[in-house]
C-alpha cells in the first residue's frame, strides 16, 4: 500500500501592520487641532452681545413702540389702505391731526430692492388724506410706514402692501 500523500505544508502567514496605533494618535492630533481652533477663534472673536450706544437705541425703541401705542389708540383714524382702480395709496390721518398741521414723512420700502425705497413728505389735505401714484412703484411687497408729530407728540403707521403686478 501506498503511503497517503502529504498536503503541502501551508506557507507561515507574516502578520500585517496593525493600524490601531495610528488611528489613535490621528485622533488625539485631531482633537488637539480643534481645540486650538476654538482657542483661536475665541482669542479673535469679540465678546460683546450689545452695542456701545445700547441706552440710546433702547430710547430710540421705546419711542418708536410708544408712537406706535398713541397710533394704535386713534383706531380706525389713521389708515394706509389700497385702491386697486386709481392705482393710489391712500393715507388717512385724524381730521384734529390734520387741521394741526402734522409734520412728518411716508416711507415706501420694497424688501425686495433697496434701490426702489422712496420717502415722501407728509402733506394731508383739510380732510387727513393723502394719495401717492403707485404707477412708477414695481409690483410686488411694500412696506408702507407713516410717521407725523402733532403737539409734540410722535404718531407711527406701518402697514404691508402688495402691489397687483397690473399697477405700472
Amino acid at each position: 500500500m501506498t503511503a497517503p500523500a502529504k498536503a503541502p505544508a501551508a506557507e507561515p502567514r507574516v502578520p500585517g501592520r496593525n493600524l490601531w496605533p495610528y488611528g489613535i494618535v490621528a485622533a488625539f492630533v485631531l482633537f488637539i487641532a480643534g481645540t486650538a481652533g476654538l482657542i483661536v477663534l475665541a482669542a479673535f472673536h469679540r465678546p460683546e452681545l450689545v452695542t456701545a450706544d445700547y441706552y440710546e437705541q433702547e430710547l430710540r425703541y421705546q419711542q418708536t413702540y410708544d408712537s406706535r401705542a398713541r397710533t394704535a389708540a386713534l383706531g380706525a383714524e389713521a389708515a394706509v389702505t389700497l385702491d386697486e382702480t386709481a392705482r393710489r395709496i391712500r393715507v388717512t390721518l385724524p381730521l384734529r391731526h390734520a387741521a394741526l398741521r402734522p409734520a412728518g414723512a411716508i416711507h415706501l420700502y420694497r424688501p425686495a430692492a433697496a434701490s426702489a425705497d422712496r420717502r415722501v413728505a407728509l402733506t394731508p389735505d383739510a380732510e387727513g388724506r393723502q394719495e401717492l401714484d403707485t404707477r412708477d412703484l414695481a409690483p410686488g411687497l411694500w412696506r408702507i410706514r407713516v410717521e407725523w408729530t402733532v403737539a409734540d407728540q410722535t404718531y407711527s403707521l406701518e402697514r404691508q402692501l402688495i402691489l397687483p403686478a397690473g399697477t405700472r
